[in-house]
């Protein structure tokens, strides 16, 4: 699977409707460590296979979610089961660290 880019008007159908765990990716494009974590993020969407998927968030683009999720610094990583944030990780986080959070460890 491809990473998904969302927004304010694409989250409740992508994210919160989901029937399987969400992996959201909160960054922005001027900010160094996101840049870092995004190969990351894409590998990690690639190996999925559909028990799991991958959105991305541009903090820019989508100021309500930051307001909704109250983001205060990029990158952050947040796990959404059933709708609901489950786990939350800001900074820069290891494919098996992620890997276990979508996995509720």
């Amino acid at each position: 699977m491809a990473v998904l880019e969302v927004n304010d008007s694409t989250f409740m159908a992508q994210v919160r409707n989901s029937d399987v765990p969400v992996l959201v990716d909160f960054y922005a494009t001027w900010c160094g460590p996101c840049q870092m974590l995004a190969p990351v993020i894409e590998e990690i969407a690639r190996e999925s296979d559909g028990t799991y998927k991958v959105c991305k968030v541009d903090v820019d683009q989508a100021p309500g979610l930051v307001q909704q999720f109250r983001i205060m610094s990029v990158p952050t990583l947040a796990v959404i089961v059933n709708g609901q944030e489950v786990r939350r990780m800001v900074g820069g986080q290891s494919k098996e660290q992620i890997l276990a959070a979508l996995k509720g460890n």
